[in-house]
C-alpha cells in the first residue's frame, strides 16, 4: 500500500512507527503495531539492562516482525549495547542525548539499524555525523521530553532539503491519516506517533492518564521544566494540570510530598509530587500531580482504541487523501 524507504528496509506493510515513549511503550504495544504492519517500539528509558532484555524478549515473544529499541545515551551502558547486540535487535533509537562514535560503531558493525532523534538543525547534524541512518524530526507540538526549534511543518522540510536523501520519519501531531498524509507530502518516509499510541488500548499507561488525553484539547498542554527531581530541568510537554499551572505562575511545587505509588520493576516507590515518572497502570495516587505527557495533537483524539484499529484506520485514511490529491493534480 506504501512502498517508502523505510517500508523497504524493514518489510513494513505501512510507515507507522510508535514512539518508545518512557515507561508506556512497553512489548504488548509494540508487539501490535508490528503485527498490525507498522514498526513496534519499546523504551528502554530508566531500565537496567536485564528489564530491557526481559522487554526485548517479551516483544519477540508476541512477534515475529521487526521491532525497534528507544534509548536515552545519559542512561545508556556498555550492558545495554551488549543486550541490544546480544538479541540482535532490529533499529537502535537514540533521543535527547546522542550514543558516542563507539557505540555507534558497534550497533553498526552487529548490523543494527541506528536512528537518531532530533529537534534541530544542528542536532541533524551531530546526529549525521554520527553516523545515524535515519532521523526522526520531532516538532514543536511533540509532547514528552521536547526542546525542538520549530514546528513540525517548519522544522521537517528544512531538514529535508539539507539531507535529501537520507531516510527520515516526522513526529509531533501526526495521530490520524490526515495529518499522516500531509507529513508524507512533505517527504517523511514513515511517521512516529507518540500521542495517538499513549491513547491505545495496549498501551501501559494509568487509564486515567489515558482518558486526561483524551478531554485535553489543542490549548491544554504546555512546555515546562517543572518536572523531576529524578531528571531535573528537562523541558517537557505535558497537559496542564491545575497544580502544574500554579507552579508554573510562580506556586509551590510541593502541593503533596507524596502523590502516588507505583511499581518499577517489581518494586513498590513512593512518587512525589510533580514526579517524572509516568503514571501507568501500576499507579495509584492523584493524578492532577503526575507527569502527563501528550502532544498537542491530543485535542484531535476521540477515542482509546486497539492499536491495530489505529493503524489499519490511520493507514485507510492517508491512501484515500493522498489518491484524491492526485486525482486532483
Amino acid at each position: 500500500m506504501f512502498d517508502t524507504r523505510i517500508t523497504r528496509l524493514l518489510g513494513l506493510e505501512t510507515p507507522i512507527v510508535n514512539a518508545g515513549m518512557a515507561m508506556i511503550a512497553r512489548p504488548e504495544l509494540a508487539a501490535a503495531l508490528s503485527n498490525a504492519g507498522g514498526l513496534g517500539t519499546i523504551g528502554c528509558d530508566i531500565n537496567p539492562p536485564e528489564i530491557l532484555r526481559d522487554h526485548v524478549r517479551q516483544t519477540r515473544s508476541l512477534t515475529e516482525r521487526p521491532f525497534g529499541v528507544d534509548l536515552i545515551g545519559d542512561f545508556l551502558t556498555d550492558a545495554h549495547l551488549d543486550v541490544l547486540v546480544e538479541e540482535k535487535v532490529a533499529v537502535a533509537i537514540f533521543f535527547w542525548t546522542f550514543p558516542s562514535a563507539e557505540q555507534v560503531r558497534r550497533l553498526l558493525e552487529a548490523d543494527i539499524r541506528v536512528w537518531m532523534q532530533v529537534g534541530s538543525v544542528r542536532e541533524a547534524g551531530e546526529a549525521v555525523a554520527l553516523g545515524a541512518q535515519a532521523l526522526i524530526v520531532q516538532g514543536a507540538e511533540a509532547g514528552g521530553h521536547n526542546r525542538s526549534e520549530a514546528s513540525t511543518m517548519t522544522l521537517f522540510p528544512r531538514i529535508r532539503v539539507k539531507w535529501p536523501d537520507l531516510p527520515m520519519l516526522a513526529a509531533g501531531g501526526i495521530v490520524d491519516g490526515r495529518s499522516m498524509a500531509a507529513a508524507l507530502v512533505l517527504g517523511a518516509d514513515a511517521v512516529w506517533c507518540g500521542t495517538r499510541f499513549l491513547a491505545a488500548a495496549e498501551s501501559a499507561a494509568h487509564e486515567g492518564y489515558k482518558q486526561a488525553v483524551l478531554e485535553a484539547d489543542v490549548g491544554d498542554t504546555m512546555i515546562t521544566g517543572l518536572y523531576g527531581p529524578e531528571w531535573p530541568g528537562q523541558p517537557m510537554r505535558v497537559i496542564a494540570t491545575g497544580p502544574a499551572r500554579q507552579a508554573e505562575a510562580g506556586g509551590s511545587r510541593t502541593g503533596k510530598e507524596v502523590a502516588a505509588t507505583t511499581k518499577l520493576n517489581g518494586e513498590t516507590i513512593p512518587v512525589p509530587a510533580f514526579s517524572a515518572i509516568l503514571p501507568t497502570r501500576d499507579f495509584r495516587g492523584d493524578l492532577d500531580y503526575a507527569c502527563l505527557t501528550a502532544g498537542q495533537s491530543a485535542g484531535n483524539l476521540e477515542a482509546v482504541l486497539p492499536a491495530a484499529d489505529i493503524v489499519r484506520s490511520m493507514t485507510e485514511e492517508a491512501v484515500a487523501i493522498l489518491q484524491r490529491t492526485l486525482a486532483a493534480a
